[in-house]
């Protein structure tokens, strides 16, 4: 498959292009809004499987052209972005193309993160209201630590907790998600589940924070 990372030169865009890379032979689009800087991260990540052995086929693009020629587009943007990004690619998305928000909006204080619930009642939710009516919008990856994920030194055993209301893309989502090792997706419904799974990520940074030896905490159900 073809999977594009838009703003795949951040955090959580790097940890998924370079898992993937590494655990699977799909094609992996590096999106962003400066080409150059896509190119440029594209390169990076190869380099960097190449020295452990690994080729990969990884490739920079600006945000539509990736969107356009995939077929799952991951939105890996933060939450503030989320609605422009998909707004800007609307159009070189059809009905074959599943679009992934693993976007998640937070608030800090004195007392640590919090989770800012948009007025639609989820992030994933303005991601539904922004997308074209027959492109199927999954959620998944919010809760996974970028640092941990984009180590390929650091063996974890996370889960993911996977929502939408289309169970064929799901099935797709989760099936890319178990081929990252050590990754477990979880399937827990529908869109109206968002807002939880969303306010889990506040909550682990917060835990991590406080906490000695907590550093890329994920979550694993027992």
């Amino acid at each position: 498959m073809r999977i594009a990372l838009l703003g795949g030169t951040g955090d959580i865009g790097q940890g998924l292009a370079l898992r993937w890379g590494y655990d699977s032979s799909h094609e992996v689009l590096i999106g962003s809004r400066d080409p150059e800087k896509a190119r440029t991260k594209a390169e990076e990540y190869v380099t960097e499987l190449e020295s452990r052995g690994t080729e990969a086929d990884i490739k920079g693009f600006e945000n539509a052209m990736a969107a356009d020629r995939a077929d799952v587009v991951v939105l890996a943007v933060p939450a503030y972005h989320l609605v422009d990004t998909v707004e800007d690619i609307a159009d070189r998305l059809d009905d074959e193309t599943i679009l992934v928000t693993p976007a998640v909006g937070m608030k800090r204080d004195d007392e640590g993160f919090h989770y800012n619930r948009p007025g639609a009642g989820s992030v994933a939710a303005l991601a539904a209201e922004a997308k074209p009516d027959d492109v199927s919008l999954v959620g998944a990856f919010h809760n996974l630590p970028a640092g941990g994920l984009a180590d390929l030194d650091h063996d974890f055993e996370w889960d993911t907790l996977v929502f939408g209301e289309d169970e064929d893309a799901k099935g797709i989502v989760s099936d890319l998600a178990r081929e990252i090792e050590g990754l477990r997706p979880l399937d827990v419904g529908g869109l109206a589940n968002a807002p939880e799974v969303e306010a889990i990520t506040p909550l682990l940074i917060n835990v991590a924070s406080e906490n000695d030896g907590m550093h890329d905490l994920g979550v694993r159900f027992q």
